[in-house]
C-alpha cells in the first residue's frame, strides 16, 4: 500500500513538474503563435493519452485488489463458518 502512495505522490509531482515546465517554456519560446498552439495542441494530447492509460492502469489495479480482497473476505466468512460449527457440535 506505501508502494501505491508513493507511485501516486510521484506522478502528481510530475505532473506538476510538466505542468510549470511547459509554462515557462511557453512564456519564453521563440515561436511564432501558431506554431506554439500547434505544439500545445499536441503535448495535450499526449497528456490526454497519458492519463488515460494512467487511469486504465489504476482501474485494473483497483480490480485486481477488489478481487484479492473478495477472495480473503469469502476465505475468512468460511472459516469463521467451519469454527461456528465446530463450536456447536
Amino acid at each position: 500500500m506505501a508502494e501505491e502512495d508513493r507511485t501516486s505522490d510521484r506522478l502528481i509531482w510530475f505532473l506538476a513538474g510538466a505542468s510549470v515546465g511547459a509554462a515557462l517554456g511557453i512564456l519564453f519560446a521563440p515561436k511564432a503563435g501558431s506554431e506554439t498552439r500547434q505544439w500545445i495542441g499536441q503535448k495535450t494530447a499526449e497528456g490526454k493519452d497519458f492519463v488515460a492509460e494512467t487511469g486504465r492502469d489504476a482501474v485494473a489495479k483497483g480490480r485486481d485488489l477488489y478481487d484479492r480482497g473478495k477472495g480473503l473476505a469469502e476465505d475468512a466468512a468460511d472459516l469463521f463458518e467451519r469454527g461456528r460449527r465446530a463450536v456447536h457440535l
